[in-house]
């Protein structure tokens, strides 16, 4: 078990050594309640430290920079990372039966899971990530380009060039990578679109809970986590009202 949380070993990011832990862990609890194995040694099991990376946000320039520089079928891909903030999975599981183009908006209900090269569909990993999310119109109109006629709902919104599912090593290999190489932002992961969505909507004055619903993250706890340092201006706001009111007060 201890190859489990080795990343040298097992080749695991630390956070996912974390998390195979945790699962093992309940499964074993299971073990000790009902009596199988009298202790659980998973509970005493040395995790690896996650230390968290640091974020990388795209500005509106850079994003349309990426935006020219893809393949013009995955453009509209690169928009609804940047600008919806659905995560890849999200994005490779959508189906044009979830796109909702007269009212700009997508449905996540259903994701790609690539696992060791077996592909599969599921849904989300957590009740927040099943949500609906609103889009720019220019952002509609780029999935407009690629819809096909009269598409059927099951279809995939994002395909390999040769029509079949798109795999996030093949994306990345084909078509992400080189992208990121031609406009000048290497290094720059598929993730960061998310991220570059969250700072997009907080520099338009998005509160936490909006920001929360959007991306689908279980509570508004985890984007002050992540995005907190990003409300630093509203934080000034709030004191220039507060010195506004205050001296109204006195002077009334």
């Amino acid at each position: 078990m201890a190859d489990l949380v080795d990343p040298e070993v097992g080749a695991l990011a630390p956070a996912t050594a974390q998390k195979a832990v945790q699962i093992l862990n309940k499964c074993v609890r299971a073990a000790v309640d009902d009596r199988v194995i009298a202790i659980n040694p998973v509970e005493r099991l040395p995790l690896p430290k996650v230390e968290r990376e640091e974020m990388r946000f795209l500005t509106h320039a850079e994003l349309a920079v990426l935006v020219e520089a893809i393949d013009p079928r995955y453009r509209a891909l690169a928009l609804l990372g940047g600008y919806g903030g659905l995560r890849l999975g999200e994005m490779l599981g959508l189906r044009w039966g979830r796109v909702d183009l007269l009212r700009r908006a997508v449905q996540v209900s259903e994701i790609l899971i690539d696992l060791r090269g077996h592909v599969s569909f599921g849904p989300p990993k957590t009740k927040a990530s099943i949500r609906t999310v609103t889009l720019p119109r220019f952002v509609c109109d780029e999935l407009a380009r690629i819809a096909p006629a009269g598409p059927e709902p099951d279809t995939l919104v994002f395909r390999s060039p040769e029509g079949f599912v798109l795999r996030p090593t093949s994306f990345r290999r084909r078509a992400w990578n080189p992208a990121v190489e031609r406009a000048g932002l290497s290094p720059l992961r598929i993730h960061d679109l998310r991220h570059t969505a969250v700072s997009l909507w907080i520099a338009e004055r998005a509160n936490p809970k909006q920001v929360a619903v959007r991306a689908g993250h279980t509570s508004v706890s985890v984007v002050l986590d992540r995005y907190g340092h990003l409300y630093p201006a509203q934080d000034d706001e709030l004191i220039d009202a507060l010195e506004a009111r205050a001296l109204a007060a006195r002077t009334s």
